[in-house]
């Protein structure tokens, strides 16, 4: 039978309490809507000569251009942190100390480190005074440096929740350390932590719009030009924040499916489970 078996099926009075708390919560919904809407009328944010910038070939060009950078930091960002994760988070379950305990230092320093404070340091360090990296650069370093901190403790806890029976077995067929973690290992652990993977891929692309401190191009660098010379910084703060969302979403949507090809509808956890690492098809 479909359902939980933790709680009784909802009865008449249940489903008619269920629907007003729905009904509550659009009518809740509306009034915040429409108060925002009557304080941007209220306040001069909706006239034309404020919005009119956004459907301007000249500054829409300006914008795609700002977005097009936006999305070289973030994927830059992380596909670096990947591969920073991937050789740090092994690094972490390494049995020999001396690769142990650097992995762990290197990861727990730039996990600490606020991803802001890293920017501003990396630029001053390596950008100012005719440096060898760009504005760009240095955000895609920083958040390269902590999203990869971040995705080596996933990488490590996903490897470890992988049956340790998994493991055992290959060791009795014979395979050495290393063909155990990149043949067996860690191609179930990657199931196991794809959710994780994607949650930190939208926390880099939205950390991208710390670069505007560093003048970094990218969506917030080119909003300020657009608000100091037409006045208008609610509409702009709402369609870089609305780039932003969609840009999200779109990701989103697309790790989503890449994880529905991997490990179809079940949940990541119920992979670790033995007899159950078949990619999510049924057993």
């Amino acid at each position: 039978m479909a359902g939980s078996i933790l709680f009784d099926a909802p009865g008449p009075k249940t489903i008619a309490r269920h629907r007003l708390y729905t009904v509550l919560t659009v009518l809740v919904l509306a009034a915040l809507v429409g108060f925002a809407v009557w304080r941007l009328e209220d306040t001069g944010q909706l006239v034309y000569d404020k919005w009119e910038v956004f459907w301007t070939p000249a500054y829409v060009e300006v914008i795609g251009e700002a977005l097009l950078n936006t999305l070289k930091m973030a994927f830059g960002a992380i596909l670096l942190a990947i591969v920073f994760g991937l050789v740090f988070g092994i690094g972490k379950l390494s049995e020999h100390a001396l690769i142990r305990w650097p992995s762990w230092l290197v990861v727990e320093f730039f996990r600490a480190v606020p991803v802001l404070l890293l920017m501003i340091f990396i630029f001053y360090w390596l950008s100012i005074g005719g440096g060898p990296l760009s504005p760009l650069w240095c955000v895609i370093a920083a958040l390269m440096l902590y999203n990869g901190a971040v995705l080596a403790e996933v990488f490590r806890a996903g490897v470890n929740a992988v049956p340790r029976g998994q493991a055992e077995a290959a060791y009795a067929l014979g395979m050495r350390k290393s063909q155990v973690m990149l043949s067996v290992q860690l191609p179930q652990a990657v199931k196991i932590m794809l959710p994780s993977l994607i949650s930190q891929c939208v926390v880099a692309l939205k950390d991208t719009s710390l670069g505007f401190y560093i003048v970094a191009p990218g969506l917030t660098a080119v909003a300020r030009p657009i608000y100091q010379q037409f006045a208008n910084q609610v509409p702009t703060a709402i369609v870089i924040t609305a780039i932003y969302i969609t840009v999200n979403l779109l990701l989103t949507a697309l790790a989503t499916w890449v994880q529905h090809r991997l490990i179809g509808e079940k949940n990541p956890i119920d992979l670790s489970r033995v007899g159950n690492m078949d990619g999510g098809r049924a057993v």
